[in-house]
């Protein structure tokens, strides 16, 4: 019984170790958001899916290998986000303000006209509100 015990402490402090997400920051102008990068194709899947809601200041940034015309969705996210297409110079390209949630079994995929190498989300509305469009530079 001991042994299962420590076999499952073990792998809970695995699996812990491995889930955590990288943190960094992505800044525009004065404006500076914390955000959890994902770069794994299961970090990526999943982004903000099942969560109650993404601090003010917070949000998630989407590192791809290459350039291309990277579609996103809203299944199973619960609060509008600003999602934005960044070039390999890391500036905008692309953003669909407020995406809504997908209530429905089949969602439709949000997809961007040009070429991008990342991929920001933050709460719906924030990009209008902190005067982010395409050209805007950010900086991480």
């Amino acid at each position: 019984m001991q042994k299962i015990l420590i076999l499952l402490l073990i792998l809970v402090l695995f699996l812990g170790v491995f889930q955590k997400k990288k943190q960094s920051q992505v800044c525009f102008g004065d404006y500076c958001f914390g955000v959890e990068i994902s770069k794994s194709p299961i970090q990526k899947a999943k982004g903000l899916m099942f969560r109650d809601k993404l601090e003010e200041n917070q949000g998630m940034l989407f590192v791809f290998e290459a350039e291309k015309k990277h579609s996103f969705w809203m299944k199973n996210v619960s609060f509008p986000l600003d999602i934005i297409w960044l070039g390999a110079n890391k500036k905008v390209v692309f953003v669909s303000h407020d995406a809504q949630p997908c209530k429905d079994l089949k969602c439709l995929a949000i997809q961007p006209t040009t070429n991008a190498k990342y991929i920001l989300e933050i709460n719906g509305g924030l990009a209008n509100k902190i005067g982010l469009k395409i050209g805007s530079q950010l900086i991480f």
